[in-house]
């Protein structure tokens, strides 16, 4: 048994669920009738068949402001969300906007789109990058997050309904720990998994730090953080928008693609280009009533 969450805040018509239940029926699956979560924002269709072919036909719906996010019925409401920093959680790249102070934003954005498309190694990237920041004050870190860190809209909700529903939280970046610390505790995360600068005498040296947290670090963190929870990996959300996020997207129960680069959002099982994170309460089927507003 699977379910089409239809989302589509404050914009989603019967028509276009009607729509979607005639593409699933002229497929072959056996349809459902459908289910408000909220009514005109989000609306789920039951159906038996093909989770393939059913992500394919929905997927040639074209009506703008529309997400759709199809998967398995049993574990929908996920116990475990491992969710990526930067671009996802909060709306910009730290090391970008750090580099902006160094007067060197054009060159560093340009390696991080470039490593963030699966374009360049990521280690290998961020130590290219984090090197040509060598020499700047410490002071520019707490400068940085206090100017240009703001948080993605959603994020608190997202993650304050899921832990009141007893899900567990933790925030894995290839960022640093200087942002992802005060971040994750302003989000409500249980746990913070993240890059260290190097600093000496009040300055960054230009070093990372081992171990790195690349996409390995990621993948093995879900997986770590399932076993001592003894949850299944069905039991698990992983959001990123990166090609470093995709190993534990693919891994997850359900593995979400915000706002994602091509490659990631490629990979992932659904994907979020029109709304905020709220959105993910909506595929678990979280109507709004019970929603932890942050």
């Amino acid at each position: 048994m699977f379910v089409a969450t239809l989302i589509a805040a404050g914009k989603l018509t019967g028509e276009v669920v009607r729509e979607a239940i005639d593409r699933l029926d002229a497929t072959g699956h056996d349809v459902g009738a459908p289910h408000w979560l909220d009514e005109g924002d989000a609306a789920d269709i039951v159906f038996q068949g093909s989770l393939v072919s059913a992500r394919a036909e929905l997927a040639l719906m074209d009506h703008g402001a529309l997400d759709v996010v199809v998967q398995p019925l049993g574990d929908r409401t996920k116990k475990l969300i491992v969710a990526d920093m930067d671009s996802t959680m909060i709306t910009v790249e730290c090391i970008d906007e750090l580099a902006d102070y160094a007067g060197l934003k054009p060159e560093i954005a340009a390696i991080t789109q470039r490593a963030m498309k699966g374009e360049l190694d990521f280690a290998a990237a961020l130590t290219e990058r984090v090197a040509l920041l060598g020499g700047m004050a410490e002071g520019v870190l707490v400068e940085c997050r206090y100017e240009r860190v703001r948080l993605t809209r959603g994020a608190r909700t997202l993650v304050q309904t899921m832990k009141a529903h007893g899900a567990h939280a933790v925030l894995v970046t290839g960022g640093f720990t200087a942002f992802a610390d005060p971040v994750g505790e302003a989000i409500g995360f249980d746990k913070v998994v993240a890059n260290r600068l190097e600093i000496a005498g009040g300055k960054l040296t230009g070093r990372v730090l081992e171990p790195i947290v690349d996409s390995s670090a990621k993948l093995e963190t879900l997986k770590a953080e399932a076993a001592a929870l003894g949850l299944p990996l069905a039991e698990t959300l992983a959001v990123g928008d990166g090609a470093n996020d995709i190993p534990m997207i693919t891994a997850a129960g359900l593995g979400i693609g915000y706002h994602p680069h091509a490659s990631a959002g490629e990979a992932a099982a659904a994907v979020i280009r029109h709304h905020d994170l709220t959105a993910l309460l909506w595929a678990q089927g979280y109507p709004r009533r019970s929603w932890v507003l942050g």
